[in-house]
């Protein structure tokens, strides 16, 4: 092996007995950081996200050296499905106006909210999920689970977010024009709480992006195409998702890497030191 190489065998075996560099020693330890990291997210979080968690830890490396060490670790981040074609345009609804024009940046909480509707395969049959979520954060402030696709789904997803914000001034709620939304109890729901309904252009999913936008951050971190056993269980998995993982930690490049709770919390944190 030594004249191979042509080395002289005192030179190899010192080799092969020398500790690991001090950058080695470095990379293993990060390693197990970036491990425990990507976990902790469920296995979704590439190296941007995965960066921002060690340098909140205090870690100082860079999104390069992340990248390079959870390639060789064959730790992926989960990526989108492929958009299929569609319209891009739709006739306009009849019952209230496109208040948001696609336009998903607001300036403060309780500005507009928007919702929609998705389903989730079990062996029991179809779980609906109805959400509704805070434009300001792309928080989850509303959500409801049910095996059928009805307006108490859609209003009761709305209560909860009603409930939990308590809004004092008008708030655009902004859905598109399924039955759940055209119906007069969801209008009269609105009237009552002083919410201004909005609605997407027919079969244009682009102007409700951003709902549709986290169903597929649930279908794909969380759903992947499985099929649970039945709807509690299909119900128990997506409450961890919004609660417990979603709203609380998941970062999101708009909020500035933050989560939609933290987001929220700095906007507030700010108002106090004015």
């Amino acid at each position: 092996m030594c004249r191979v190489m042509k080395v002289h065998p005192s030179g190899y075996y010192a080799w092969r007995t020398s500790p690991m560099s001090a950058r080695q020693r470095e990379d293993r330890r990060l390693v197990g950081l970036i491990k425990q990291f990507w976990l902790e997210s469920g296995g979704v979080y590439g190296y941007r996200k995965i960066t921002d968690d060690l340098r909140e830890v205090g870690e100082s490396c860079g999104k390069h050296r992340v990248y390079r060490l959870m390639r060789v670790a064959k730790l992926r981040s989960h990526t989108g499905y492929r958009r299929r074609p569609g319209q891009r345009y739709g006739r306009p609804a009849v019952i209230a106006p496109n208040h948001v024009q696609q336009e998903f940046d607001v300036a403060e909480p309780n500005q507009v909210w928007v919702t929609d509707i998705t389903y989730i395969r079990t062996y029991e049959g179809w779980l609906y999920l109805g959400v509704v979520l805070d434009l300001f954060s792309r928080r989850v402030i509303g959500w409801s689970m049910h095996s059928r696709i009805d307006r108490e789904l859609a209003i009761n997803a709305l209560l909860m977010a009603v409930c939990r914000r308590q809004p004092k001034q008008e708030v655009i709620v902004h859905s598109d024009q399924g039955s759940q939304f055209s119906s007069h109890d969801w209008q009269s729901f609105l009237k009552v709480h002083n919410l201004v309904p909005s609605m997407s252009r027919r079969s244009n999913c682009y102007d409700n992006a951003v709902a549709e936008s986290f169903f597929q951050l649930l279908k794909r971190e969380r759903i992947r195409r499985r099929i649970y056993a039945d709807r509690e269980e299909a119900r128990r998995d997506v409450f961890d998702y919004i609660e417990m993982f979603y709203n609380p930690k998941r970062r999101h490049s708009y909020a500035d890497g933050l989560s939609p709770v933290q987001f929220e919390q700095q906007y507030f944190n700010r108002l106090e030191s004015v």
